[in-house]
């Protein structure tokens, strides 16, 4: 069985962050190179490891948008935006680059026409006063399928909102 210790080298993390429950995500910021950055989201913590890079880190049940962008000499070479739900310390979870230990992803858009298309569904959610980070889960995974079969999603609005914030007060 590998220690805490053997875990944080492992894993890249400080010993710190790789002991507790958290769901951590490097970002890298080179300019026009690589830019990896969290569109939504509220970070439990941050940790700075240099000038372009840092660690941020989300409680157990919190979603957060993860976008990737790399280039090199021809032009982009990725482009993906992530929508997960940090997962609790035990949870079965998906793995992602850059994300330990892993977590639910509820939306994945890979190429910039879909990164994109995301990008403005998420901005035109936040437009109505929804917080991105309330949304229902079911709704990201709605958005997922719908793109994933070149097909428009249906929009976010506020009496769906309502519903959802309401079955979740009751547990259902």
């Amino acid at each position: 069985m590998i220690g805490v210790a053997d875990a944080s080298v492992r894993s890249g993390l400080p010993r710190a962050l790789a002991a507790d429950a958290l769901t951590h995500v490097e970002l890298t910021w080179i300019e026009k190179k690589i830019e990896f950055w969290i569109r939504f989201g509220r970070e439990a913590a941050e940790q700075i490891l240099d000038r372009r890079r840092r660690v941020v880190s989300f409680a157990p049940n919190s979603v957060f948008a993860f976008v990737r962008w790399t280039s090199n000499d021809y032009g982009t070479a990725l482009s993906r935006l992530d929508i997960v739900r940090a997962v609790n310390a035990g949870e079965y979870c998906q793995t992602l680059p850059f994300v330990r230990p892993g977590g639910d992803i509820l939306l994945r858009a890979d190429g910039w026409p879909k990164v994109e298309r995301v990008l403005q569904l998420i901005d035109a959610i936040e437009a109505r006063g929804i917080d991105a980070i309330e949304v229902s889960p079911d709704h990201w995974r709605h958005v997922h399928n719908r793109l994933t079969v070149g097909e428009a999603p249906r929009a976010y609005d506020a009496q769906q909102h309502r519903a959802f914030i309401l079955r979740r007060e009751i547990g259902a």
